[in-house]
């Protein structure tokens, strides 16, 4: 009699996980009134409604410390997008830029290096108007530029954990330290970069044959001077995600407490910075918790164990990429990097987990929907009548994918190997 209940329990759990991942899905598709956050919030509420999991396995399902850092590392970017940091930094990469080809690569090397630094979704949806003006102005298509803008934010946020959610997962679960998991991962990140420039010059040679001057930017506004208290605050943080570790200090305390100082500190009033925080997002990944939970009390997790497919080598790490590759056009890499979690903490690498962060970042460039920062570019650029085709995008996507996985792949295998 129990076991026929854990069995019809483990029915409804699997039914459960397939319809809400289903829901995460659809959202893409046009005339489906469903969208992310409310298809895993009703997966989670039905884990409980069905009696998968009590209202406490439910809560604690939930990691609150990547909740937290994530919470802060909104705040702090909120913070530093109304007191006028972007702006000045937009301002300053566009008086630098001489020709097209100039432009291409200070829009890699700026979003892939500050998407490194702060949530690269957050990146994205600052610079895509700045990018959108500037081509406008100059005559120029966007098209290539915004490709470049999401390519550069996926490769540029994965050498941190604090680039993108789900390297917050991988750091939070595998309390690998900050620094090490950027020494670790920066050489991926670096050459991916360098590879973007490469492609987009080669697939839109066209473009950037026009050696014409760009217009100049316009001068600096004098508002942008308040920007710098909470610049400040921000490179404190930086450095207490570097020194941390050795304080006994965690992560999302570090990040909790930048957050609370630019609350007090910035120019911006804290009702306005707090009313900037994506609050549906921080729901979506409790929600995400709570379904992987769920379904984890069934055997499909241990059916994926059992077959030996994470090991500590290099057939687990191409099985990692390659999964990566696949799942992240399924269900987009951060609700991927969730239901990875479990079968991670049981496998035990460090090799493992830092190879989860990066091809599940680097997967993300291969369509307009295997990443939420591309989405958001999607978006903001259809505000301004501007649209990336599926197939514009698929096309040099695919390619830097490719490339940019096999480097992930070669890099951390010689790491393992040799260090």
């Amino acid at each position: 009699m129990i076991c026929r209940f854990m069995e019809t329990q483990s029915i409804i759990a699997v039914v459960i996980f397939c319809l809400t991942y289903a829901g995460i899905i659809f959202t893409r598709l046009p005339g489906v009134n469903v969208d992310r956050p409310s298809a895993a919030f009703t997966g989670a509420v039905a884990m409980v409604l069905f009696g998968v999991l009590s209202s406490t396995e439910a809560v604690a399902a939930i990691d609150f410390n990547t909740i937290f850092l994530l919470l802060g590392m909104m705040i702090i970017v909120a913070g530093l997008q109304m007191d006028g940091l972007f702006d000045l930094i937009s301002k300053i990469t566009i008086k630098y830029a001489r020709n097209r080809i100039m432009l291409l690569r200070i829009i890699v090397w700026v979003t892939g290096l500050a998407s490194a630094f702060l949530v690269n979704d957050a990146v994205v949806l600052m610079f895509t108007p700045v990018i959108i003006s500037i081509c406008r102005r100059a005559e120029l298509r966007p098209e290539p530029y915004l490709i470049a803008e999401i390519l550069a934010a996926n490769a540029g946020s994965a050498m941190t954990i604090t680039g993108n959610p789900q390297n917050m997962l991988v750091g939070i679960s595998s309390q690998i330290p900050y620094a090490e998991f950027l020494l670790r991962l920066l050489p991926v990140s670096l050459l991916s970069m360098l590879l973007i420039e490469g492609t987009m010059r080669l697939f839109y040679r066209k473009e950037f044959a026009d050696k014409a001057k760009l217009p100049a930017e316009n001068e600096t506004d004098t508002q942008q001077k308040y920007c710098w208290r909470s610049g400040a605050i921000f490179l404190l943080v930086m450095a207490g995600f570097f020194g941390g570790h050795y304080l006994n200090l965690s992560i999302p305390m570090i990040a909790l407490t930048g957050a609370a100082l630019i609350l007090l500190a910035g120019k911006a009033k804290p009702s306005q910075v707090v009313q900037k925080v994506d609050w549906v997002l921080l729901l979506f990944f409790a929600s995400l918790f709570i379904v992987v939970e769920g379904v984890q009390k069934t055997a499909l997790m241990q059916g994926f164990l059992k077959a030996e497919l994470l090991t500590d080598d290099a057939a687990g790490l191409g099985w990692l990429h390659g999964i990566s590759l696949v799942a992240s056009q399924i269900v987009s890499n951060v609700p991927f990097a969730v239901l990875m979690l479990p079968l991670l903490q049981a496998a035990q690498s460090d090799m493992l987990w830092l190879g989860l962060a990066s091809a599940s970042t680097l997967a993300g460039n291969a369509t307009i929907i295997g990443a939420m920062a591309n989405l958001i570019v999607i978006e903001s650029a259809e505000k301004y009548g501007v649209r990336l085709g599926f197939m514009r995008f698929f096309r040099v996507g695919i390619v830097v994918t490719l490339l940019s996985l096999i480097l992930s792949f070669v890099l951390l295998y010689a790491e393992y190997l040799f260090f």
